[in-house]
């Protein structure tokens, strides 16, 4: 079985009430304060389209939490048109400021691969985020390990960001997949609620020299510039639920054994 399948059999089962629960929360890993290691090249993987935005949004706060701007986003033409044009305010409520991101749209694949390339070597930037959608055959082994040398040669922090792909072999240094999740309403006072902050399942699919799978509920805060467990029924990080459960109020969860 496949990364991504197994990861979307595991949610299921959670979401169903058969998977396995924990005795207690998974523990706060050293990205949720500082964000994803700089001068590495790290894959963000939105398996459902839909959650592309989602996908995005995690990369930025890394970005941000490791303080590795300015950040140059990279897209195709195709990219641009299946996952829509950025929001500027939606990236100001994040915490990106406006003079801190250069946005580059390409024709194509071909052309994605070479601006990433040079992109990566420019130790002018902090972080280089490369978008592309459905399968993109030409991230493989050699062009990751390409992206992975230059960010370590210039300390630029490299993000792939594949929406609606599956896991393929690769050079980076960790691999994440990312989708929505329904955030924790603000008391705004009196019968007032206002949306929470931003909130994401997130799982490490692979990491380089070290244990994998852990999954984390979390909230981005952009004042603090660091992500922090999301509240779920009263457990403080929580195993990550699957699209249907991440759109709707989460179910209660039991600690077994």
């Amino acid at each position: 079985m496949n990364d991504s399948s197994a990861l979307i059999a595991r949610l299921r089962g959670i979401a169903a009430g058969t998977g396995a629960a924990q005795a207690a929360p998974a523990p706060v890993d050293g990205w949720l304060m500082q964000g994803l290691a700089t001068a590495q090249l790290h894959e963000i993987y939105a398996l459902d389209a839909e959650d592309g935005a989602s996908g995005a949004g995690f990369g930025i706060a890394n970005a941000l939490a490791a303080g590795a701007l300015p950040l140059l986003w990279l897209r195709t033409e195709a990219c641009e048109r299946a996952q829509g044009r950025l929001h500027a305010t939606g990236l100001i409520e994040l915490g990106l400021p406006a003079d801190a991101l250069v946005l580059g749209i390409v024709a194509d694949e071909a052309a994605l691969l070479r601006a990433a390339a040079d992109a990566a070597r420019c130790a002018g930037l902090g972080c280089v985020l490369v978008e592309s959608v459905g399968r993109a055959p030409g991230l493989d082994l050699t062009a990751t390990r390409r992206l992975m040398l230059a960010a370590e040669a210039s300390g630029v922090t490299v993000l792939s960001l594949r929406v609606g792909a599956e896991p393929t072999v690769s050079a980076a240094a960790t691999r994440w997949a990312v989708a929505a999740a329904t955030s924790t309403a603000l008391d705004q006072g009196i019968g007032g609620e206002a949306p929470g902050l931003p909130a994401y399942d997130v799982e490490c699919l692979r990491r380089r020299g070290g244990p994998a799978g852990g999954r984390w509920r979390v909230e981005w805060d952009r004042n603090a510039k660091s992500f922090r467990g999301a509240p779920l029924s009263g457990a403080g990080l929580s195993l990550a639920a699957d699209r249907p459960a991440a759109r709707h109020p989460a179910a209660p969860v039991r600690a077994s054994g």
